[in-house]
């Protein structure tokens, strides 16, 4: 396999505009850089378009660039110069896929059958996002809503710190905040809004029900206006003398707390019935 050396040559010209906002959604792909995103991906039928790996990640992750040839996806060898030119991390591990998009129209995300669903409103930080999405992803959520004013799920901030989880679970893009959460409601599932000017907090709300969190920006929230989209707004209980907590965290208790609620009731549903009782 010949190696690819030239940062200039079309193939990696092609593969590193994306990432840029504007070129990933002409050509509807992005990058999923490390050998977690790129296992994920290979595991998600058609999302890989290609991936470069330099001759050090092929023999450390060679199980993955196997799973890449059997699914007949092409892969580049590349030097440590390209590699550098397609990453964006200081330390490149040596894999990066192309992608094609995952995500889901909101219809297809949100059932009846849903009980938990993060939606994110205005989240500017492709961390926090990303952490949430992750977040989501381990507390069994059923999918999460990227609304039109928040970061792209595809920036190559967000994706790595989605750890993969970016094609686990359904994920929308582009909808608006009101139409999410009339969509939610339609769906059987009461909305909650994360947010320090809650009246109630966390542990003097029910959570048994089907439920939506509204989770807002990193700085300053929700806004007034989105507050009043929800059905209630609850803070997160602060028992020590921190000021408050960062979006990520505040979603993880949130989210978390939900799903142990849900969960018990479930098992409980599930357990066989005792004979003679």
């Amino acid at each position: 396999m010949a190696e690819l050396t030239n940062i200039r040559s079309p193939r990696v010209k092609a593969a590193r505009r994306l990432t840029k906002r504007a070129f990933r959604d002409r050509d509807r792909a992005f990058l999923a850089e490390g050998p977690q995103a790129v296992r994920e991906a290979l595991a998600v039928k058609d999302v890989t378009a290609e991936l470069f790996a330099t001759v050090e990640a092929e023999a450390r992750h060679a199980d993955i660039v196997a799973a890449a040839h059997a699914a007949g996806v092409p892969v580049h060898r590349a030097s440590g110069e390209v590699m550098a030119e397609l990453t964006q991390t200081v330390t490149p591990q040596g894999l990066l896929a192309v992608c094609r998009f995952v995500h889901v129209p909101l219809a297809e995300a949100v059932t009846p059958t849903s009980r938990l669903v993060a939606i994110l409103a205005h989240v500017r930080d492709p961390g926090n996002a990303g952490t949430v999405l992750r977040t989501a992803d381990a507390a069994g959520a059923d999918s999460v809503v990227f609304t039109d004013a928040s970061v792209d799920p595809y920036n190559g901030k967000c994706v790595r710190a989605s750890a993969g989880s970016l094609f686990h679970l359904p994920v929308v893009t582009g909808t608006s905040v009101a139409d999410a959460v009339r969509h939610v409601r339609e769906a059987g599932l009461r909305v909650l809004a994360a947010d320090g000017a809650g009246t109630r907090t966390l542990d003097e709300v029910a959570l048994d029900a089907p439920t939506a969190w509204l989770f807002g920006n990193e700085a300053w929230g929700l806004p007034p206006e989105l507050l009043a989209l929800a059905d209630e707004v609850v803070r997160v209980p602060i028992y020590g003398r921190a000021e408050s907590l960062n979006l990520a965290t505040a979603a993880a208790v949130c989210l978390y707390s939900s799903a142990r609620v849900q969960r018990q009731i479930l098992q409980t549903v599930e357990e066989p019935t005792t004979p003679g009782r």
